[in-house]
């Protein structure tokens, strides 16, 4: 029987995680509170959390003139395309990463290591001329795969190891049951592994979404341009910055993601119960 755990203790941990909470939460309200500012109080040095005059033009003018909208449009289209196929291709090829044993196990394993080793500013040109010779260059469909390729080695590497710790067992008793491959991976891997690609594809999503070097090299039309792109546009002339309209902007663009996580988290908690429930 466990020894009861001392008042003081319990004390210690909710005060870490209250200061955790606090440490992580607090540019997100310094933000909110930024985005309702006047310019002139932005511009002077007074620091205070709570805005001296509420200003809620701010959001009209992110909104009106810098063409967010239609920006927002191309990285949810992006975000959910390119969560959508690299959840779908990295599936089989985990599965086979975990199960399987062998030489293309093994390159499969140095590739995924290897393409982290790598800062995207080092291919970033010979992406451009990859990109330009077969006409996607300044496409949506170009960035789409870039980002696949991109975020594929690390939900590789994620959903791998979630396969990993499905007991092999309940494949191999389900065979012995008569069922195929297929059955046993629609039946038994894939509700065991839906809190893995429930986290692959909320990690997709938000790194599309957030992405912002690749955007800017590859995409030269404003139409094109996606949500990071667009807030760079309130970086005025001689580095003068719209703060005020900046910080709405950010407010605006983080809504999104809280909703695919609020949505996806939801569906994570399901999942480890029931893969709970099956195991």
């Amino acid at each position: 029987m466990n020894a009861k755990r001392p008042w003081y203790a319990t004390v210690l941990m909710y005060a870490a995680l209250a200061f955790f909470l606090a440490f992580l939460g607090f540019p997100l309200v310094w933000l909110v509170s930024a985005s309702f500012k006047s310019s002139q109080e932005l511009n002077s040095l007074a620091v205070n959390l709570i805005p001296a005059e509420w200003d809620f033009s701010n959001y009209a003018s992110a909104l009106e003139r810098q063409n967010l909208i239609p920006a927002a449009g191309n990285s949810l289209l992006v975000s959910v395309v390119t969560m959508i196929i690299t959840v779908l291709l990295s599936m089989p090829m985990a599965y086979a990463l975990a199960r399987l044993r062998g030489r293309l196990r093994a390159a499969g394993t140095v590739w995924i290591l290897t393409s982290q080793v790598f800062p995207s500013i080092l291919i970033i040109i010979p992406l451009f001329l990859v990109l330009r010779t077969i006409n996607l260059n300044d496409t949506l469909f170009g960035l789409i795969l870039v980002y696949v390729t991109f975020t594929m080695p690390f939900t590789l590497w994620m959903l791998q190891g979630y396969v990993a710790a499905i007991p092999p067992e309940l494949e191999e008793a389900a065979e012995m049951d008569g069922a195929n491959r297929l059955t046993i991976l629609r039946r038994i891997v894939l509700p065991l592994l839906a809190p893995g690609l429930v986290a692959t594809a909320m990690f997709t999503f938000v790194s599309a979404w957030n992405e912002f070097f690749l955007a800017l090299v590859l995409l030269q039309s404003p139409e094109l341009y996606t949500l990071p792109i667009a807030l760079r546009s309130f970086l005025g002339a001689e580095g003068q910055t719209q703060l005020g309209p900046l910080a709405a902007g950010a407010v605006l663009a983080t809504i999104p993601s809280l909703i695919i996580f609020s949505v996806l988290q939801k569906k994570l908690t399901g999942g480890m119960l029931a893969g709970a429930v099956k195991g």
